[in-house]
């Protein structure tokens, strides 16, 4: 693949053919995961590769039964990670200060930063990714089947293959200037609003969405059957409670 266009043509793959990724290109995303920037040359992350059929049948109820985590040759688990960095410090006689919010969300920051990295050098070997955001929903049970300690939690999950089908269409995203700001914040009007959600709304499949949950429109797919606000309370207590207890947070 081009390099030059990879940053603008991704699309989610969610279907994979039976073929082993060589060991080589798996190199070339692991290489390319850690030269990623990161707080401090710290690389507050780790990288969890799972290929073993065993392990990716626990993982499957735990992304909500997507058979994409079944069926990818490789499921990529990035975690927030201070356990690693604080161990060094200790066996230096350094007092590490990191088992606090403002550290996890550092490690986060970075654990993102190198799944970004993961995902453009997979996407470049010719393999298709998918990135699974069910993973902190279910972050504690994720860390009991890859064994995780304290201080190393799951924040995002990449699956990735040869993809089983040649998808053409790139995924719809808002134009530049719905998101991009010169100078200084810009707040949105209205008529901003209407203008940047426009093509989103009218793609076809969005239409479809809408329609089969026999609502007035896309924002209320999303907030009345995608992310409710009960899920997201339920879900949003669940993680912060198994962050606060990885990280020892008060």
């Amino acid at each position: 693949m081009n390099t030059k266009n990879i940053f603008t043509t991704h699309k989610s793959i969610r279907e994979f053919l039976p073929r082993i990724v060589d060991d080589a290109i798996i190199m070339k995303i692991f290489n390319a995961a850690i030269r990623a920037s990161n707080t401090g040359n710290m690389q507050l992350y780790s990288i969890i590769l799972s290929t073993q059929p065993k392990i990716k049948e626990e993982l499957l109820p735990l992304h909500f039964n997507q058979m994409m985590v079944k069926k990818a040759p490789l499921v990529f688990t990035f975690c927030a990670d201070i356990n690693r960095f604080n161990k060094w410090c200790k066996l230096r006689n350094a007092k590490p200060s990191y088992d606090n919010f403002l550290w996890f969300s550092t490690a986060l920051t970075d654990t993102v930063l190198a799944a970004e990295n993961a995902a453009l050098a997979a996407e470049n070997a010719g393999l298709g990714i998918c990135f699974l955001g069910t993973t902190m929903y279910n972050a504690n049970e994720i860390a009991k089947v890859l064994q995780l300690p304290k201080g190393v939690v799951p924040v995002v999950t990449m699956v990735a293959g040869y993809p089983e089908k040649n998808i053409t269409e790139v995924t719809e995203r808002l134009p530049y200037e719905g998101v991009v700001h010169f100078e200084r914040y810009h707040d949105y009007s209205d008529k901003d609003i209407e203008k940047y959600y426009h093509n989103l709304e009218n793609l076809d499949k969005m239409k479809n969405f809408v329609k089969e949950n026999n609502l007035e429109n896309l924002a209320q797919v999303f907030t009345s059957v995608r992310y409710t606000e009960q899920d997201s309370e339920m879900f949003s207590k669940k993680y912060l409670d198994f962050v606060k207890e990885s990280f020892r947070i008060n």
